[in-house]
């Protein structure tokens, strides 16, 4: 049993089931009991947040088979990093609801891909009126963890999605507390920004197990702090008192050695509780292709290796909350 109950996260709804960011994918995420559902948000050349892993939509949309768009296709610099194709501020919402969603890991996950162009990209409002209709409809709380997605990019265009997201928020009825929200980054100064206009909610500061924040590095001034530094005990000085919660990677918790063998679970979950800090972790799948090499089973990557192995050590480590792509199988687990 875990060390904690940790919340359970429908990670983009339940996308080992269903293409990750649609109504199906989060009603069935809903229906197996998740704690939590999180929608990541980027925004529309109209200025409507919606729901996509990236502002890039090639792989999770039929985008590339509408000849109208064609001449959309572009190259962008996102946070550093070159991607082509065709990019949600490009496209109004009324654009955008002309497509079809697709499951983004075909090979790795053919029973969602059957799911292929059914539905439609959602509104963020779309899924938290869906949310409050299931915590009523359930009699449960049931929370919403937004994540806001390339803010400083986003900055860089004119756009403030703190703005938009607060205002959103507001008409949705989802800012002063009556249901639970978690507002999470890899950004931290949007994350302040937010809490500066009053919206009332648990800040989740993201944390890879690589790289550097961009804002920080966007900022002008000395060297930035790593991902890797803001987890140390000097660095989680500094965010104790800023957000609520940090949600790490699972390799810094697992602690890989060369050999794809957890030596975890690592210190970091229990130097940030003891500054009064909550732990996410992300994410937590069964196929072999995310596991660790040594839970691994079998040649495919498709294939289910010893998960339960793996999310034993998390477990251990007492982490307040996990993100799964395969919600019956988090909630049998982790509950």
């Amino acid at each position: 049993m875990p060390a904690v109950r940790p919340l359970i996260i429908g990670h983009r709804g339940a996308p080992g089931y269903r293409p990750e960011h649609t109504r199906s994918s989060y009603a069935l995420a809903l229906a197996l009991g998740v704690d939590a559902v999180e929608p990541d948000v980027v925004v529309t050349a109209d200025g409507v947040l919606v729901v996509r892993h990236e502002n890039e939509i090639g792989g999770t949309t039929d985008v590339a088979e509408h000849p109208e768009f064609a001449a959309r296709r572009t190259t962008k610099t996102i946070d550093g990093v070159e991607h082509t194709g065709w990019f949600t501020e490009d496209f109004t919402w009324d654009e955008l609801a002309t497509l079809r969603c697709r499951e983004r890991l075909p090979q790795l996950r053919p029973s969602s891909a059957a799911f292929d162009g059914a539905e439609p990209p959602l509104r963020l409002r779309d899924v938290l009126d869906l949310v409050r209709t299931a915590s009523r409809d359930q009699g449960r709380e049931i929370g919403v963890v937004l994540e806001i997605k390339h803010a400083t990019y986003f900055a860089g265009l004119g756009v403030d999605l703190d703005a938009l997201v607060a205002a959103e928020l507001r008409r949705a009825g989802w800012a002063d507390g009556e249901l639970p929200l978690y507002l999470e980054s890899f950004e931290q100064d949007v994350l302040m920004r937010l809490r500066a206009r009053g919206i009332r909610g648990t800040y989740v500061y993201l944390l890879e197990a690589s790289g550097t924040a961009y804002d920080l590095l966007s900022a002008a001034g000395s060297t930035p702090p790593t991902y890797r530094e803001q987890a140390t005990p000097a660095g989680l000085d500094r965010l104790a008192g800023e957000v609520d919660a940090i949600s790490v990677d699972k390799r810094m918790i697992l602690a890989p050695d060369r050999l794809g063998r957890a030596t975890g679970p690592a210190r970091v979950v229990a130097d940030a509780h003891e500054r009064g800090l909550r732990v996410f972790t992300w994410t937590c799948r069964p196929e072999n292709a995310f596991l660790l090499a040594a839970y691994r089973r079998g040649r495919s990557k498709a294939a289910f290796g010893d998960y339960a192995g793996e999310w034993g050590v998390i477990a251990d480590a007492g982490v307040d909350g996990v993100f799964v792509d395969h919600a019956d199988l988090g909630v049998a687990f982790f509950r």
